[in-house]
């Protein structure tokens, strides 16, 4: 009976010998001044060219959608393939079609309860236009598009220029676009 006594007296003794440093470690706090440091400061700068881990973006053409020189790209930086476009389709149904429409034709369901139209891509000026003027817009925003940078990632950005000039060219395609093996597989209206 004094055996369960003694054992819990022994694991208090124990516990109450712990000390809590790991759990309450010396530390700076934000700011704050510190004589250690010969400028005073706790927080120290972060070493020349030291970029944050994911973030080495040194590629221009495929991060900015521009040339060193400044000019938007006119080619994808990458293949385009199957799956690219129906990750764009995805994408762009996510982020785009509110405001551009699914068919690209500026007439989205925002648009339609009152916010300004965005151009068609079906326009001249937007089927001639270089690929990167897309990404950029996509980027940085144009007019009263705000940014999508911190929403949508670089390779889906890619992918979505991509269904932009899919759209683009079904809106204008022929019959004669269409591989005469695969014809037959199209319904007539």
């Amino acid at each position: 009976m004094n055996l369960p006594r003694a054992a819990a007296a022994t694991l208090l003794l124990a516990v109450a010998g712990c000390r809590p440093d790991m759990y309450n470690q010396p530390r700076y706090k934000t700011y704050a001044e510190d004589a250690f440091f010969r400028d005073g400061a706790s927080a120290r700068p972060l070493p020349p060219h030291t970029v944050a881990r994911g973030h080495a973006d040194l590629d221009t053409e495929y991060f900015e959608g521009k040339t060193t020189d400044g000019k938007l790209v006119e080619a994808f930086p990458e293949p385009v393939t199957r799956a690219t476009l129906e990750r764009g389709r995805e994408r762009y149904d996510i982020y785009c079609a509110v405001c551009h429409g699914r068919t690209g034709e500026g007439n989205g369901m925002i648009v339609q309860r009152g916010f300004p139209a965005p151009p068609s891509y079906h326009t001249d000026r937007l089927r001639t236009a270089p690929v990167g003027h897309f990404y950029d817009v996509i980027t940085n925003g144009y007019g009263v598009m705000y940014p999508y940078a911190a929403r949508v990632e670089p390779p889906d950005r890619w992918a979505i220029a991509a269904y932009i000039r899919a759209l683009q060219f079904a809106r204008n395609a022929r019959i004669d676009d269409v591989p005469a093996a695969e014809r037959s597989t199209l319904s007539a209206p």
